[in-house]
């Protein structure tokens, strides 16, 4: 459930990112949303709905963890193992976003919002702890 409200969240940050399809005709009014590619994009699209825009968190019915000025994220395997795993109300994004996705993702909350930890996470470094959703887990 979990799940579900945190996806829908990030669904509705989404359309911002959306553009008509080309060509004049509009497909009946079908709106194709550009496929996030680049860590600030990823964070507009996914995060920042939770996280906020200026990735301070917030406090609500829960407590959404800041990323800004985050010493946690020094070392690039704890948010990694976060936005792969999940912890708390957060799920992770494994089977959700590609490994580039969020490889791009991490580091650039890693070198933004008052984070100054500058080397970059590669989609390698991603898939040593992305694993995929066991089938018909419950």
């Amino acid at each position: 459930m979990r799940k579900i409200i945190v996806l829908t969240a990030a669904l509705i940050a989404f359309p911002a990112m959306a553009q008509t399809s080309g060509g004049g005709d509009t497909g009946g009014g079908v709106v194709r949303a550009q496929k996030p590619v680049t860590g600030e994009q990823v964070y507009g699209a996914v995060c920042q709905a939770c996280h906020m825009a200026d990735a301070k968190g917030a406090t609500g019915a829960g407590t959404i963890p800041a990323l800004a000025n985050n010493p946690r994220l020094a070392g690039a395997a704890y948010p990694i193992m976060i936005v792969t795993g999940g912890k708390g109300a957060m799920p992770g994004f494994v089977g959700t976003l590609s490994n580039a996705q969020m490889a791009e993702a991490v580091t650039y909350i890693r070198t933004h919002f008052g984070n100054s930890y500058a080397k970059p996470v590669t989609e390698g470094d991603v898939a040593k702890f992305a694993k995929p959703p066991a089938a018909g887990g419950h």
